[in-house]
């Protein structure tokens, strides 16, 4: 009997927020998944999510500051179109937006947006966002916003394994949060949203108070570094391969193949 198809993963675009903190380091923005999703339940994951045909509007391109739909493509490989490249950077800030309410957009000044003069109007975009993903773009034009793209830096991408039901093609971004905004659950997608340094989150798991999935384990040793923006050096211009992991086995018995591993593929 032949082994089924594997699922044809969905494009997906995850955005990795940075804060310093007063006594040094750096903390990593996580948020919790409800436990009833069907991807992650439960698990601490960073924002993110499949990217939605409202990522590409034909404006996209002189909203995305900093970031010509060529170069775009340059920078993933393999993303297709200049427009469906885009479509990444797009959509990991509209994502970061709906699931953690940070946004990170200029406003008709160059100036990062800043919620503490209009934090209620845009959580009504928000709200309105979750329910319709257009409502984002129609909300750029009506506060003549632009995306941050230039503060995002493209560091991972990771395929689903070719086992799973439900598979997803993620780009992973990195940018440090804007001042003056704070992250907050949506209150549906997710429960909660927590700052820790890499080795907090890592001893949280060891701890058995928080899940973490492989690859966002992996991700986060990634990110260490005594301030943000020397993460963000270190990661910027970095290769980035490709990995699909391979699982073997259930339970006690389950094993993780990345390439180069002996017994992948």
């Amino acid at each position: 009997m032949t082994s089924p198809r594997p699922v044809a993963p969905s494009p997906a675009a995850t955005l990795v927020l940075l804060r310093g903190r007063p006594e040094g380091g750096v903390e990593i923005l996580l948020i919790q998944r409800h436990q009833a999703s069907k991807f992650a339940g439960g698990d601490f994951v960073f924002p993110g999510g499949k990217i939605e045909a409202d990522d590409m509007p034909d404006d996209a391109p002189a909203r995305c500051v900093g970031l010509a739909p060529d170069e775009a493509t340059r920078r993933l490989v393999n993303a297709g179109s200049a427009r469906e490249a885009l479509g990444f950077w797009a959509g990991a800030i509209r994502e970061a937006f709906e699931e953690a309410g940070i946004l990170l957009a200029y406003g008709p000044g160059g100036s990062l947006v800043d919620f503490s003069r209009s934090g209620e109007r845009f959580q009504a975009y928000r709200r309105d966002c979750l329910a319709d993903g257009s409502v984002f773009w129609r909300m750029l034009r009506e506060e003549r916003l632009t995306l941050a793209t230039d503060r995002l830096v493209y560091f991972a991408h990771w395929i689903t394994p070719e086992e799973n039901p439900i598979r997803f093609d993620t780009r992973f971004f990195v940018a440090e949060a804007p001042p003056r905004q704070e992250a907050t659950a949506d209150e549906r997608e997710i429960v909660s949203v927590r700052w820790m340094t890499v080795a907090d989150a890592l001893e949280a798991l060891r701890r058995g108070e928080i899940s973490l999935r492989f690859p966002t384990i992996k991700n986060l040793k990634l990110l260490k570094g005594p301030s943000a923006a020397a993460v963000l050096a270190s990661l910027n211009g970095r290769a980035v391969p490709t990995i699909r992991p391979r699982v073997l086995g259930e339970g006690a018995t389950r094993r993780v193949l990345l390439p180069g591993d002996a017994g992948w593929y």
